[in-house]
């Protein structure tokens, strides 16, 4: 059977869909705000961190009413576990893309315009990333078989996040252009933060392919 959900599940299925697509919004959201951040388009950027706080409670809700729905109504009671752990995971990632978008708004770093592109691309990867992990899990509902393909799109692109991390790092310590070694250090960390989201999403990911073997067993 390649779909999990059945006629009675129907309404469950709508809010588990809902709750994926919160989570495809995060990783656009994170890689707006960078956008928006580099441009110093400040008013844009403070919209999109207002966009991800809310958006981080409706998944917060929504997760937690799926629960709910899960468990008061009996509902795929041999993939309940496993559904419930995919999406409590699935949250640490709109959670971590939160937390992102917060630490620029607070701490605001100073970004030299030789370093955007490489601040760019690592937003732009975390969000593929996520992308990729949403389609995994939408197959796993729907149609199993696909799980695989997407968890190794995430992996893809996570490794290529971690390479553009590491250039971007070089790229800090090495330049002559900053003379601080305090603005080094906080360059360095927006970067590892930005990274860390397509890390979130590979763990994720890792989790979903265990998920998926589970069920084709």
């Amino acid at each position: 059977m390649s779909k999990l959900f059945m006629n009675r599940t129907k309404q469950l299925e709508a809010d588990i869909e809902e709750f994926l697509d919160k989570v495809t919004i995060s990783g656009l959201i994170l890689l707006e705000s960078v956008k928006s951040y580099i441009n110093q388009e400040s008013e844009r950027f403070e919209n999109q961190y207002k966009k991800i706080t809310k958006l981080e409670s409706e998944a917060d809700e929504l997760r937690r009413n799926i629960k709910h729905k899960l468990y008061s109504n009996m509902l795929i009671p041999e993939s309940r576990g496993d559904v419930l752990g995919l999406l409590e995971t699935l949250d640490d990632v709109v959670d971590t893309a939160e937390k992102v978008i917060e630490q620029f708004s607070i701490e605001k770093p100073d970004i030299p315009e030789f370093l955007h592109k490489d601040f760019l691309s690592l937003a732009e990867l975390s969000a593929k990333a996520v992308d990729e992990l949403v389609k995994g899990a939408r197959s796993f509902f729907k149609e199993i078989n696909l799980v695989n393909d997407f968890v190794n799109k995430v992996h893809y692109y996570e490794h290529e996040a971690d390479d553009v991390e590491e250039v971007l790092k070089r790229n800090v310590f090495e330049s002559k252009e900053i003379k601080k070694f305090s603005r080094k250090v906080h360059l360095r960390y927006f970067a590892e933060k930005i990274s860390l989201v397509s890390d979130v999403a590979e763990s994720v990911a890792e989790r979903l392919s265990v998920y998926a073997i589970k069920r084709k067993i």
